[in-house]
């Protein structure tokens, strides 16, 4: 196996180069506004993964895969020779569709903020099922509180009923 470090350093310069190529040598009318976004390689170097995004419509996107798949014997000899390997890693090009993911995110968030005002907009119409206001209000808890301290005060000057002491669960002394 070999080392992450050194396989993380060799699938960078793949893309590197890669982008470097197609940007000077591949002259081909096909190749649209294309971006190399990243390279992968398999732990072994012999498999390479590049990643790329064309800014265009679907046939746009048709004729760069079809330029990059007729260039990929000139970026496979090209990057073979600058990495110095013993193998030159097969490359295997992949459309990143970041631009469409980003988009439906988008519309997601957009559809999400339009259900909150609509949720919104039903709760200001909304009617309340019982009462309106179905807890006390603090006038009332004062005039109950001011009920509760005269009917103690009416306790503690009534005499209790079998003497000075307590009740202790209908024991007398």
């Amino acid at each position: 196996m070999s080392d992450p470090a050194r396989v993380r350093r060799h699938a960078e310069r793949i893309r590197e180069l890669v982008a470097s190529v197609v940007r000077s040598q591949i002259k081909d009318p096909r190749l649209g506004m294309i971006t190399i976004t990243d390279a992968r390689i398999t732990a072994d170097l012999r498999d390479a993964t590049v990643f790329y995004t064309v800014l265009g419509d679907a046939a746009a996107q048709a004729g760069t895969a079809a330029a990059l798949e007729s260039a990929k014997g000139l970026l496979r000899s090209t990057v073979g020779k600058a990495l110095g390997l013993r193998h030159s890693p097969t490359l295997t090009f992949v459309l990143d569709d970041v631009q469409d993911q980003v988009k439906h995110i988008d519309d997601l968030l957009a559809a999400a903020r339009n259900a909150d005002a609509e949720v919104q907009r039903l709760a200001a119409q909304a009617q309340y099922a019982g009462e309106a206001q179905p807890y006390r209000l603090d006038e009332d808890d004062e005039a109950a509180d001011d009920e509760a301290a005269d009917d103690d005060a009416d306790d503690d000057a009534a005499p209790r009923a079998g003497g000075d002491t307590p009740d202790r669960g209908g024991e007398r002394r």
